[in-house]
């Protein structure tokens, strides 16, 4: 591996806070890295423990339930992602318009029709304002009972639509799941105003500077990926900052004045879809090839990583019995080397679920 090569990935892994942001709130640290994917809100929660020292599930659950402070909805690549409230509004304007036509497609293959989608929009907005927040099962018996189908995928390509439109979020936790609310009473906002007073130019920028700041060194077509807004967008959103960037080799950029140290990344134990595995078009910087496959599987699956010095080492899996967690490392080669750190990560992972 060459000086340049190990420079980039200790680079990327301090951008993605890997070193750990010791004092930083759930808030704090979702800010820096913009939109954590949260189609696993187990996941989520883990990524933010991997960054932040002393954390724990506790923690996260009361910044999207008591303080508000995050929601998650379906924003850059129409995945779930979890996000600060006050970037809520911009990310989904600049994201929905793309994912409309996709919306409607999917609901017509699982046999709703547009009428029935836009009754189903109407019904969850009536619903969540009268009762307040409710599960997925408490929404998909209303809309059944209103005869509009949810068996399959349909109630998430309704629910995935209504957040489209501004209908609803995924904010307060209950059972230890997030549940749905209405967008305006729960973030406060009128948010069809909010996505429409949105400078989609100004969005852009603020689009690229924060996506540098969690990714950098990085290109427009790592920001294009990432975001899922295609090339032209990345590189407007790249070129309105330009005065803040620094040129580097092979088509990258970043924020000027950065200075990555090159000390060792710590070992850690990141979670399934985790920012530090999904962040760029290439991975191959973190994931080596000939274990691509191992945590890359396909079928959109990305598998919980153990990572050494920002490099994948193995994958890990969790089973949790009575009040106990057990981890289990699958490492690509011998972990002897790294054995103590990574028990520490294990037992931090435990702490973190308030588990033994």
């Amino acid at each position: 591996m060459t000086d340049d090569a190990r420079r980039l990935r200790v680079g990327r892994a301090e951008a993605q806070l890997l070193r750990g942001d010791a004092g930083a709130t759930p808030e704090k640290l979702v800010h820096h890295l913009l939109a954590v994917q949260a189609q696993d809100f187990h996941a989520a929660r883990l990524a933010l423990r991997v960054r932040r020292p002393g954390l724990t599930a506790v923690d996260v659950d009361q910044a999207l339930t008591m303080e508000r402070s995050l929601v998650i909805g379906w924003l850059v690549r129409g995945t779930l992602h979890l996000v600060r409230r006050e970037d809520y509004p911009w990310l989904l304007a600049l994201s929905a318009p793309r994912q409309h036509t996709t919306s409607t497609r999917r609901l017509r293959q699982e046999g709703v029709p547009p009428a029935a989608a836009e009754r189903a929009t109407a019904l969850f907005a009536r619903a969540l304002t009268a009762a307040g927040p409710l599960d997925r099962h408490q929404l998909a018996a209303r809309a059944a009972a209103a005869g509009i189908r949810t068996e399959g995928q349909a109630l998430v390509h309704l629910l995935h639509l209504a957040a489209l439109r501004g209908v609803l979020v995924l904010g307060p936790v209950r059972a230890g799941a997030p549940t749905f609310a209405a967008t305006n009473d729960w973030l406060g906002v009128d948010i069809a105003a909010q996505v429409r007073n949105v400078d989609r130019d100004a969005a852009l920028a603020e689009l690229a500077r924060r996506f540098l700041a969690a990714h950098g060194p990085a290109s427009a077509h790592d920001l294009a990926a990432w975001s899922g807004l295609g090339l032209r967008a990345a590189r407007a959103g790249l070129g309105a900052i330009g005065a803040e960037l620094t040129e580097l080799a092979d088509g990258l950029v970043d924020r000027a004045r950065r200075s990555p140290s090159t000390a060792v990344v710590p070992a850690r134990l990141l979670p399934a879809f985790d920012p530090y595995l999904l962040g760029w078009k290439d991975r191959s910087f973190a994931v080596p090839a000939r274990w691509a496959r191992k945590v890359h599987p396909g079928g959109g699956v990305l598998r919980a990583t153990a990572t050494v010095d920002g490099s994948a080492v193995g994958t890990w899996t969790a089973r949790r019995r009575d009040d106990r967690l057990h981890i289990d490392i699958d490492g690509f080669a011998s972990l002897d080397e790294h054995a103590g750190a990574l028990r520490d990560e294990a037992a931090d992972v435990a702490r973190f679920e308030g588990l033994t």
